[in-house]
């Protein structure tokens, strides 16, 4: 049976970095954090550590690179929710829409890919010459941001109220996902799971445009 694995000769220069940045997701995809390392991420594809190490330093470069590609799949699955918020109603119903959609697009990408949900927001080594990732730099929370502030544009969310905000929803959203993946909350019933789930997302929302 022929090798699946890549000939290293196949590479052009510079295609190896994402070969092995690929492969790393895959084996985020599979093991979380603890599986990300730089030498099964070449042996995956058919090089040499050596040949791996030119592109990346250390275990903490290729993380930075694999929790880059799982942010950018967290956004993805946000902007997928956001794209089911019917385009009818009034201003104020569909930012409360757009609200939710986020956060149940949040959750549901660490329901549906637990593996790459650890490893975005997995604590690693630094990378070299690189501070570490800024999140509200980041695609998914640039999208709350931006309706948050739409909320205040829309004069349903007063501009005093407003600093913060995206990083309390943050804390909600992700500490749901948390104890549903990992905390006490996985021992219960999906159904029960999903009914916490929605009451977080209304306490968010009601929080958000009260008063």
């Amino acid at each position: 049976m022929p090798s699946s694995k890549i000939s290293r000769h196949s590479y052009h220069h510079g295609d190896l970095a994402n070969a092995l940045t690929g492969a790393a997701l895959e084996l985020a995809r599979a093991g979380g954090p603890d599986a990300v390392v730089l030498r099964e991420a070449a042996r995956q594809i058919g090089v040499s550590a050596t040949a791996a190490y030119r592109h990346f330093s250390s275990r903490g470069d290729l993380m930075h690179a694999v929790k880059d590609c799982a942010l950018a799949e967290l956004a993805q699955r946000m902007e997928q929710e956001l794209a089911r918020v019917p385009t009818t109603g009034d201003t104020v119903t569909q930012l409360r829409a757009r609200m939710r959609a986020l956060g149940a697009g949040y959750i549901g990408f660490a329901l549906e890919k637990p593996g790459l949900f650890r490893t975005a927001f997995h604590h690693s080594e630094p990378m070299t010459g690189r501070h570490g990732i800024d999140p509200l730099q980041t695609a998914p929370f640039k999208m709350v941001i931006a309706t948050l502030d739409d909320l205040v544009e829309s004069g349903v969310l007063s501009p005093r109220r407003r600093p913060f905000l995206e990083l309390a929803a943050w804390a909600t959203v992700h500490g749901l996902a948390e104890l549903i993946l990992d905390g006490p909350m996985r021992h219960l019933s999906p159904e029960m799971q999903q009914a916490a789930v929605e009451r977080g997302l209304d306490m968010v929302i009601d929080g958000i445009t009260a008063g």
